[in-house]
This record gives structure tokens, C-alpha cells and sequence, in this order.
């Protein structure tokens, strides 16, 4: 009672933030009579005449009000749109780092302008992220006569651009892109062999549009580059079959609402049976279990046309949220190869993680985030927890008069459908449009049948027909139109209404299932009565619904039987529709634990990551590594040393032997174990150590020349940073995957990840170190001086010979691998001296094993 009196009095937090706000659009309101008498030049002189305050100390907040005025006169002029009030409260909230959420329809492509244009005039680039190459390329072409009239360069990234193209966009003011274009361009620039071949150039501000979709729906898959592993596509396919003669329940069980299952006992006896091993759960068959669970996963909890499709004899992902297909996307640990088994098509090798981030990290690297979506309320705890980003809501332009109807529930989906299939047919004969939205292509396409069945004519757009996405949305608000769409449903395309429409009460809005996220159905409903149109919406749910089913339809299904409801007929009630509100927030919730979970875990990689990409950065950037080197190279003998002189023995018993013949194997120089003994100073064995070690270094320079000599230690240090990140990352894999086991034992699965995986990363340090001392040392340059190092879909990079390292591997994004130039010098004769620089003959020396 107290909290709604002093909502009274002192008016929502939402109503006092855009309170707060006024003054400074009165401000721009009032500038506007003035900025509009400008002719063409001096409007456009404004650009320069704000870069040029910006240099005198003055800030962008400074000169906001008049920044924004001259975007609105720039659009008035170019575009034919002039920004509203709300339009400028939401380029406020934008600038000031916060999500704006605008209902559907109120012109979120045109508040971007605002404050890209502001951020933009600081000269270090503004990335506006959309959910598809279509919104991206679309928003570009529309807005970019606002931006290039002012004197600002535009940009746009596509998929198949080449790293030219893609460094000449971020080259611009504003760039457009996806969110994983962007953050795929973060990956490969951290796999790129010279500064050049680098596209990005920081992460300044960005501003996210439909950021819900972005920052919280795709969250929860990782981006990865990844190339082929070593293993046999066979096993999937004899697993699938051992997982068909399995019965469900019997022999195994599943958890829908946690996407799990698990053998029973009897499951576990008839596998051991049909593999021939006398124990799966033995430390060497554990990767049978994984690959058991996977396939019954793949049979179990993943649908043919509802969670992926098969595309020219492919298995292509449909997004769960949006509906569209994700073609290059794979499922991870052996999930995508089990649903290939699954189908019998042809079974591409499981993928080994080469370079990863998750969306969440790559979006917590910029200066500044905004953000703007229709539906961000309902997540709001979770934007301020993960990225610190307040959700606005900021009010509508005119007032929405669209009507939202109760639910309509109905005991089983054959009931329901009859009942949305007659509801269609009814507006239609009326002329009203409709738009019926589904949750996957299947149930699309057999409502379609259902209505072709009744002669009424419509379109369908799932994902796969989503090429005419954009035409088939804007169509929906015309007469007689009946579209039906999975939740993809022209997300960013405005539906404008046709003529008489209105009067027929606009656009109606069907739903035939509850999503489990509340976002994703009031996205639906706004498509309806955008702009203080006209328009209704109403959702039909049956109990055998996925989200009734698994979050609690028992209660009603037993007050229906109570109440002897017929099968077709529909009760509609407030109770009933809060008690689906209530199950839809306990999966939110589960799914926000998923995220933060998963956060979690990739916060520690994340820290990694960030040392090993620094580092590498600082390779690319030096122009001379030879310090660097020669640190490594002492901290490597500091290592030794400790390792064979211990604190806990005298002196007297020190390894010194160990210590010589471990100094050799290291490094080519010549050193016996007599010239170390009766030195009992662990410094004074070091020194000498370091001596020769960096002597023979100075010589192999003299003998190269300087020039070569840096850059091969640029491409060893390369090379063997990029192979070992590599190895750490096939590590980490393997201890996430198993990692949940610990909880068995009473120990916390994630601080148990954190002390192991920064023991590993210790390890990986010490490697990097000792390959690189051994290698830059031990190898061997041709005489040849330089050769071409060719990458697919790489510029060509010129890197010295290398003779007698290991072969190294280079992966590039597509996967595929190239080699690093091998070439073999003039072969040494036995009696030659040997070219380690020790002194011996080749035969006593290096030779002595060959």
C-alpha cells in the first residue's frame, strides 16, 4: 500500500528517469528553428566545427543538444524523417551507455543515428550490431544518407567479405555488422600473422539493436573457430545403431525440462553386451558413455523441422529463438555427428576448438555498450548483472490501442489447431489480416496444410523460405493477408497497414504456442498496433504444449477433467494465464543460471585469453623480439636450475650431471658437468649457464644477420604461442566435459575448474618458453632468404625457411590447415663438425642416434 502511494506521489523509477531527461530535449526542441535555417554547407561544416570542441577540452555530453539537432535537421533533409521526442529520449539513454526499450514500431533505426553520430565524432569507430546480414546491410543503405551528408564514412561487413574489404569498413566512422561477424573478426585477428592481416581496430562504442536476442538468447553459445580433430567418423554411426535397439525408459531415462538422459542399469548391461566391453563406466570406456548419451540426445530431444533441417544433405541448425537457419554452425561435443548418424547423411569429423568467446565476454570489451530492443523489462536484473547495462523504458510516440486478449486453452494441440484454422478462416472472409506465428517449420507448414485444406490462400515464413523474409512481412498488414511465420516473424520489419484495414481493427496477431521466454511472445503480440494503430492478438494453447507440458500442466489438465470440459472446447481464464507467466519465469530463471553458469566458466578462459592475446598482439606490434626472447630463454635456465639444485639438499648432493645433460638437451651449447662442480652458489650456476646460452645466441645472429634473425624470432614465437594455445584449449575442453563429476565428491565442480585450469596455464607458459628457447637456438635457416607462407582465405606472408623444426600447422577459420615452409639444407656428412655449434663431430653429437 505504502510502495503504490509513493509510486503516486513521486511516479515510477522508469517515469523519473525520463523526467530527468526533459530538460535536455527541450534544449535540442529549442535549437531547431535556428539549426533549420542553415543552408546545406554550413549544416554540414558542423561535423568539423564539433570535432574541433571535442580537441578544445569540451566533452560530447557538452555538445549533445546541438549534435542532435543537427542529426534531426541531416534526416529532415535526407531521409524525410524527422526524430521525434521519445526518438531523442531513446538517443539519450543510447549515448549514456544504458538499453533503451521502444514498443515495436516507434523507429529504433532512426534514434541509432543520434548517438552513433555523437560517439562517431570522436574518431575511433561506432560498431551498430543487428541480428542478420539483411538488418545490417538494410539499416546501412537506409540511414547512410543521414551520416554521409554530415561527412561521415559508412561502412557495412557481410558474410564471404575478404580481410580488405573487412578493414576498409572498420576503417569508417560507423560500421555495420552481426554480432558474430564482429566477433569472429575478434577470433581471427587473434590468429593473424602480421599486424597487417588485423581488420578491427578497438572496441570503442557499440550500440546493439534487438539486444535481447543478441545478449541474452545467443549467450549461451559460444562463438568458435575451430579445425577437424584427429578422430574416426565410424563410432557415430555404430552407436546409432546400438542406440536404436535401446527402449526409452526401460533402457534409459529423460529429463526434458533439464535436457538430459541417462542409461539405467539394465541400459548400461545391454551396451556392454552389444559394444563387447566388460565395463563402460572404466576410466578407458567413459568416451562410450558420452557418445551413448549424445545419440539418445540426437533421437530423444532433438526434432526433424523443429530444432534443425536437412539442407543439401547437411544438417542445418534452426535457431530456437528467431527460427532462422544457422548454416556453419555445429553442435559441440559430438552432438552434431550423432544427429548425422541419426539421419544417415554424410558425418563431417568432430571439431577441435582452435580460438573461442563467448558473446557475452566479446560485448564486455567496449568502452561503452547501449543497446535498444522492443522486450528488455522482463530481463532487466539480468542486462544490470552481467553487463551493467540499465534498461529505460521510454514511452510510445502515440498511445497503443492494441487489444491483447486472453489465452485460449485447450486440452490437446489437434483441438487447437482446429481452432486457429477457424478463427483464420473467419477474419478472413472479413478481409482482416492475419498473423498466425508457430514455434517451429513443422508446425508451420502443417497449419498450412490445415488452411490449404479450407481453399484460404497465405504465405508461410519459416526458415526455409527466409530469403523473402523482408517481402513477406511487409505484406502481412494488406487486406485479406494471412502469413504465417515462426518466431522469426519479421523481426526489425515494420508492418505497415493497407488500406481499410484500420477499420477493420487492424492487424490480428495469433499465436498458436507460449514461448518460454516472455520476450519472444510480446515480440509477437508487437507486431500488432505498432505506431498507435489498430490491432489485437490472442494466444491458443493446448496442454500438450512443450512449456505445459514440462512446466506444469497437471494442475489445470485435472481442474479441465474436474469441470468435464469437452476436448474442443476452450476456457479461458485470468488464473489459467497467470499460471502460464509463472512457468515461463521458472524456465527464465533456469536459463539465466545456464548463462551465468556458463559465464562463469568462461571468465576464467577469459582471463587466459586475454594474457595470451596481449602477448600476442605485442609480437605483432615489436619490431625486435630479441629481449623477449633472451628473458625466456633466462627464466628457462632459472627453471632448470631450481629443478636440479633443490633448497631441501647440501649443495654436495646436487644433480649436477642432471643439470648439464638437461642444459644440452635444451640448448646446442657445450657444457660438462666437470666445469659446474664444486660451485655450491645457485646464482653463479645460472650466470655461467646464461653466459653460454646468450654467447651462442649473439653467434647464430652474426651468422643469420640481424635482419633474418628477427624475423624468425617473430615467427617462432608465433608459431609455437598459436600450436600450444591450441593443445591448452583441446585441454580445457576436456576438463570442462568432465569437470561436473567433481560435484560427486563433495567439491565445488567450479573452483575446482579455476585451481586446475591455472595450473594448466602455468604449464602452457613453461612450454611456450622452453619450445622457443630450444627452437630459435636449435633451428637451422636455409639459404634461400625468405619464402611465401600461404594461408586459405589469409593475405601471403612472407616468413624465413625453417630446416630441421617440427612441422608446424596452421589453421585458419575455415578449418583447413596449411604448413608452415619445410625445407631440408645440405645434408651433413658423419665426421662434419655438427651444426648444433657444440663443437663435436656430427657423428658424437646430434648424429649419434640417426
Amino acid at each position: 500500500m505504502i510502495g503504490k502511494l509513493l509510486t503516486k506521489a513521486f511516479g515510477t523509477k522508469q517515469e523519473r528517469e525520463i523526467k530527468k531527461l526533459m530538460p535536455l530535449v527541450n534544449k535540442i526542441n529549442s535549437l531547431e528553428k535556428k539549426i533549420s535555417k542553415l543552408s546545406d554547407k554550413a549544416l554540414k561544416s558542423k561535423t568539423d566545427e564539433f570535432k574541433a570542441r571535442l580537441n578544445t577540452g569540451e566533452s560530447l555530453d557538452d555538445i549533445l543538444p546541438e549534435a542532435f539537432a543537427v542529426v534531426r535537421e541531416a534526416a529532415k533533409r535526407t531521409v524525410g524523417l524527422r526524430h521525434h521526442d521519445v526518438q531523442l529520449i531513446g538517443g539519450i539513454v543510447l549515448h549514456q551507455g544504458k538499453i533503451a526499450e521502444m514498443a515495436n514500431g516507434e523507429g529504433k533505426t532512426l534514434v541509432a543515428t543520434l548517438a552513433a553520430y555523437l560517439n562517431a565524432l570522436g574518431g575511433k569507430g561506432v560498431h551498430v550490431v543487428t541480428v542478420n546480414d539483411y538488418l545490417a546491410r538494410r539499416d546501412r543503405e537506409w540511414m547512410g544518407p543521414v551520416y554521409e551528408f554530415l561527412g561521415l564514412s559508412l561502412g557495412v561487413i557481410q558474410n564471404g567479405m575478404n580481410s580488405p574489404e573487412r578493414q576498409k569498413a572498420y576503417q569508417c566512422d560507423i560500421t555495420y555488422g552481426t554480432n558474430n561477424e564482429f566477433g569472429f573478426d575478434y577470433l581471427r585477428d587473434n590468429m593473424a600473422l602480421s599486424k597487417e592481416d588485423q581488420v578491427q581496430r578497438g572496441h570503442h562504442y557499440a550500440i546493439v539493436d534487438e539486444v535481447d536476442s543478441i545478449l541474452i538468447d545467443e549467450a549461451r553459445t559460444p562463438l568458435i573457430i575451430s579445425g577437424p580433430a584427429e578422430r574416426s567418423t565410424e563410432l557415430y554411426y555404430h552407436i546409432d545403431k546400438l542406440v536404436r535397439r535401446l527402449r526409452k525408459e526401460r533402457d534409459y531415462e529423460i529429463d526434458e525440462k533439464d535436457q538430459t538422459v541417462a542409461l539405467t542399469e539394465e541400459g548400461v548391461a545391454k551396451a556392454e553386451k552389444m559394444l563387447g566391453v566388460s565395463n563402460l563406466y572404466q576410466d578407458t570406456q567413459m568416451e562410450l558413455v558420452h557418445h551413448i548419451n549424445q545419440a539418445i540426445r540426437a533421437h530423444e530431444l532433438y526434432e526433424r523441422d523443429r530444432d534443425y533441417l536437412i539442407k543439401d544433405g547437411e544438417v542445418v541448425i534452426i535457431d530456437e529463438f528467431t527460427g532462422r537457419l544457422m548454416p556453419g554452425r555445429r553442435w559441440s561435443d559430438g552432438l552434431h555427428q550423432a544427429i548425422e548418424a541419426k539421419e544417415g547423411v554424410i558425418i563431417k569429423n568432430e571439431n577441435q576448438t582452435l580460438a573461442t568467446i563467448t558473446l557475452q565476454n566479446y560485448f564486455r570489451m567496449y568502452d561503452k555498450l547501449a543497446g535498444m530492443t522492443g522486450t528488455a523489462a522482463t530481463e532487466a536484473e539480468e542486462f544490470m548483472k552481467i553487463y551493467n547495462l540499465e534498461v529505460v523504458t521510454i514511452p510510445t510516440n502515440k498511445p497503443v490501442i492494441r487489444e491483447d486478449l486472453p489465452d485460449r486453452i485447450y486440452q490437446t494441440e489437434k483441438a487447437k489447431f482446429n481452432a486457429v484454422v477457424e478463427e483464420v478462416e473467419k477474419l478472413y472472409r472479413i478481409g482482416r489480416p492475419v498473423l498466425v506465428g508457430t514455434r517451429s517449420v513443422e508446425k508451420s507448414e502443417q497449419l498450412s496444410r490445415k488452411l490449404r485444406e479450407k481453399g484460404i490462400p497465405h504465405t508461410v515464413l519459416n526458415a526455409k523460405y527466409h530469403e523473402k523474409e523482408a517481402q513477406i512481412v511487409a505484406q502481412a498488414g494488406q487486406k485479406r493477408a494471412v502469413t504465417i511465420a515462426t518466431n522469426m516473424a519479421g523481426r526489425g520489419t515494420d508492418i505497415k497497414l493497407g488500406e481499410g484495414v484500420a477499420e477493420l481493427g487492424g492487424l490480428f496477431v495469433i499465436g498458436t504456442e507460449r514461448h518460454e521466454s516472455r520476450r519472444i511472445d510480446n515480440q509477437l503480440r508487437g507486431r500488432a498496433g505498432r505506431q498507435g494503430a489498430p490491432g489485437a492478438d490472442q494466444f491458443y494453447v493446448s496442454l500438450k504444449d512443450e512449456l505445459m507440458r514440462i512446466f506444469g500442466s497437471e494442475r489445470i489438465a485435472s481442474v479441465m477433467e474436474r469441470l468435464k470440459v469437452p476436448e474442443d472446447q476452450p476456457i479461458e481464464h485470468p488464473w489459467i494465464t497467470k499460471a502460464i507467466e509463472r512457468a515461463q519465469q521458472r524456465v527464465e530463471r533456469r536459463n539465466f543460471d545456464i548463462r551465468k553458469q556458463l559465464l562463469e566458466y568462461d571468465d576464467v578462459m577469459n582471463q587466459q585469453r586475454e594474457v595470451i592475446y596481449r602477448e600476442r598482439n605485442k609480437i605483432l606490434e615489436q619490431k625486435d623480439l630479441k629481449e623477449d626472447i633472451l628473458e625466456m630463454i633466462r627464466d628457462v635456465v632459472d627453471e632448470m636450475v631450481s629443478i636440479y639444485t633443490p633448497e631441501k639438499i647440501r649443495p654436495e648432493e646436487w644433480d649436477v650431471v642432471g643439470l648439464t645433460k638437461r642444459v644440452r638437451q635444451i640448448f646446442p651449447v657445450f657444457l660438462t658437468s666437470d666445469s659446474l662442480k664444486g660451485i655450491y652458489d645457485r646464482e653463479e650456476l645460472k650466470r655461467i649457464i646464461k653466459d653460454k646460452v646468450e654467447d651462442f645466441y649473439q653467434k647464430k645472429e652474426e651468422e643469420v644477420g640481424e635482419s633474418l634473425m628477427r624475423e624468425l624470432e617473430r615467427a617462432i614465437l608465433l608459431h609455437t604461442l598459436d600450436l600450444r594455445w591450441k593443445d591448452h584449449l583441446y585441454a580445457m575442453d576436456s576438463l570442462k566435459e568432465g569437470i561436473g563429476l567433481r560435484g560427486y565428491g563433495q567439491r565445488d565442480p567450479l573452483v575446482e575448474y579455476k585451481r586446475e585450469a591455472y595450473e594448466m596455464f602455468e604449464g602452457l607458459i613453461h612450454r611456450v618458453k622452453e619450445e622457443v628457447a630450444k627452437l630459435i637456438l636449435k633451428i637451422q635457416i636455409s639459404r634461400r632468404p625468405s619464402v611465401e607462407r600461404v594461408l586459405v582465405g589469409s593475405p601471403q606472408v612472407r616468413e624465413p625457411a625453417l630446416v630441421g623444426a617440427n612441422r608446424a600447422e596452421g589453421n585458419n577459420s575455415s578449418g583447413r590447415r596449411a604448413s608452415l615452409p619445410y625445407r631440408r639444407g645440405k645434408k651433413i656428412g658423419r665426421n662434419d663438425p655438427c651444426p648444433c655449434g657444440s663443437g663435436k663431430k656430427y657423428k658424437y653429437c646430434c648424429g649419434r642416434n640417426k
